[in-house]
């Protein structure tokens, strides 16, 4: 009962599920008077209902997140914590200001390699956005409430994208004489930013993590019920891919 009673409010209660409910009512109603722009709607229905079903979804972002793997053999002498958003004026225990999930798994993992490794971390991230924080100023304080130093935390926080998070890093991992850098972002994000490194000259051991599928396919039928998070997935694999073709491009 309770999956019954979840799949219905999926569908017919919250988006993207009412969405599609709406557009084939709206397909129906003109199918006796419009037959050609009936089936041009449903043509274009059935496109977002695949874009909004985690089986799809979930393929189409492990297409991204299967290029790395963590290293099985480590080695490294600073972590690049890549940022990922960030809220400017919401409380936090040792201040103001939280990290987005994607950025928020980023750091664990960061930590987690502090904690077994030693090695300094670079935060990077500025304020991207008038509304939104400086996230490697609000990833170094996380970082201090867990346990890292405050002298093994680098910050940088001019960059507003990856681009820049490449071209700033490589600024102070040459001026620290770091040579050996661990690259620490989500696992769709992470072929982008290897290329983008790449193209300053700096290579990186790549350390994915935030993933957003298994890395193993496990469907069952709730992966067909329309789902917000497989829209977003789609959204973020789209982003990925036309970044990692401007890249190649430009």
């Amino acid at each position: 009962m309770l999956y019954v009673l979840k799949v219905i409010y999926s569908t017919f209660f919250v988006p993207p599920g009412i969405f599609l409910v709406l557009l084939l009512a709206l397909v129906i109603r003109l199918y006796r008077r419009q037959r050609q722009s009936a089936s041009l709607l449903l043509g274009f229905t059935i496109f977002f209902y695949l874009c909004t079903i985690p089986a799809v979804a979930d393929s189409v972002i492990r297409s991204l997140e299967a290029r790395y793997t963590p290293p099985a053999a480590f080695s490294g002498d600073v972590i690049v914590l890549l940022g990922g958003g960030a809220t400017m004026d919401t409380p936090n225990i040792d201040g103001h200001g939280h990290l987005s999930g994607y950025a928020a798994n980023r750091l664990l993992t960061a930590a987690q390699l502090y904690h077994k490794y030693k090695l300094p971390i670079l935060t990077t991230g500025g304020k991207v956005l008038e509304t939104t924080g400086t996230e490697a100023e609000i990833s170094r304080t996380i970082l201090l409430g867990l346990g890292v130093p405050d002298d093994k935390i680098i910050v940088e926080n001019q960059s507003l994208n990856t681009t820049q998070n490449a071209e700033y890093s490589k600024k102070l991992l040459d001026s620290q004489e770091f040579s050996q850098p661990v690259l620490v972002t989500s696992a769709f994000h992470m072929p982008r930013a290897v290329l983008q490194f790449q193209k300053t000259g700096i290579k990186v051991l790549p350390w994915p993590t935030d993933y957003q599928a298994n890395v193993h396919s496990l469907i069952s039928w709730f992966d067909f019920i329309p789902s917000s998070g497989a829209l977003t997935n789609i959204a973020l694999s789209t982003k990925e891919y036309l970044g990692l073709a401007a890249i190649r491009w430009y």
